[in-house]
């Protein structure tokens, strides 16, 4: 019996020592003040009242929302529909789709945010900014501009993030009986009420597992704004950026804990609300029925 604890153990000690020990010493460091070298010194909530008292906090909270639904939402909705294509009997060599549509999430971040930066250049000569001035637009500073910072995040979260997604609900799709397609093609349904009478509520799952990973992802953002904006910028600066700036740029580690407190209950908030409603896809309503 206790062979089989040994040969776990070393799992649970690892995940003690850097999963739940960092954890639990920022929710105390969130009280006291220190630099990372020095002397602790416990004040209190004071750490968060300099933070709620910082409009450059609220603005990271602001954009780590804006950039998380233009980045999420639409991502979600396309892996279904790419899903639903690549599931399809009228697409071929369906196994070099999925790696292409893969590709982008085996891809370092670093890798993508550099690529991405190149294509929203603040160049004219930019490949974004060339297409918006050929159709007579005028080129956007992409890293300083307050809606283009977030529009170029938004697109490389949508670009890495979708094959994951696909995949996911390509597995579900695959676990759908084809008699439930052919049953509904045969009484008229169009791929429009395929999809959602049957492809949404059956895969219902598998969006409530991805509505969840999205959402905790989409409010942990940093790696794309930190290298496309070369450091970290108003216009694309996000929760973990802000809490990073202090922690190790400021070396103020109990605001930078106290942060990252808030931001442990803005994703509890934000997964509940998506998986409550998340979790009505498929229910039907009964209407009309006396008790």
């Amino acid at each position: 019996m206790m062979s089989g604890y040994l040969f776990i153990s070393p799992f649970y000690l690892l995940f003690a020592v850097f999963g739940i020990f960092p954890i639990l010493f920022s929710f105390y460091l969130g009280f006291f003040s220190w630099d990372g070298l020095g002397p602790m010194e416990f004040v209190g909530l004071n750490n968060f009242n300099i933070i709620f008292n910082d409009p450059l906090f609220w603005k990271s909270i602001y954009n780590t929302i804006m950039i998380g639904l233009m980045g999420t939402a639409p991502q979600l909705i396309a892996a279904i529909l790419i899903a639903f294509a690549l599931n399809s009997l009228l697409i071929r060599m369906k196994t070099v789709f999925r790696l292409a549509i893969f590709l982008p999430y085996v891809t370092s971040i670093v890798a993508v945010a550099i690529v991405f930066s190149v294509i929203f250049s603040n160049q004219e000569s930019g490949l974004v900014n060339q297409a918006i001035t050929f159709f007579g637009g005028d080129p956007v500073t992409w890293t300083r501009s307050e809606w283009g910072t977030k529009i170029a995040i938004s697109v490389m979260v949508f670009w890495r993030w979708v094959g994951y997604n696909t995949l996911i609900y390509l597995a579900g799709m695959q676990s759908i009986p084809n008699d439930l397609y052919e049953a509904a093609r045969i009484d008229g349904a169009s791929l429009r009420q395929q999809i959602q009478y049957i492809t949404i509520p059956m895969l219902k799952p598998f969006i409530l597992f991805t509505v969840f990973t999205a959402t905790i992802g989409a409010l942990q953002l940093f790696a794309e704004p930190q290298i496309f904006q070369g450091g970290a910028r108003p216009e694309g600066m996000t929760v973990v950026l802000y809490l990073y700036r202090d922690a190790f740029g400021s070396n103020a580690f109990g605001t930078a804990s106290a942060a990252a407190l808030v931001l442990f209950f803005i994703v509890i908030i934000f997964s509940s609300m998506n998986m409550y409603f998340t979790n009505k896809i498929g229910r039907s309503s009964k209407v009309g029925v006396k008790k």
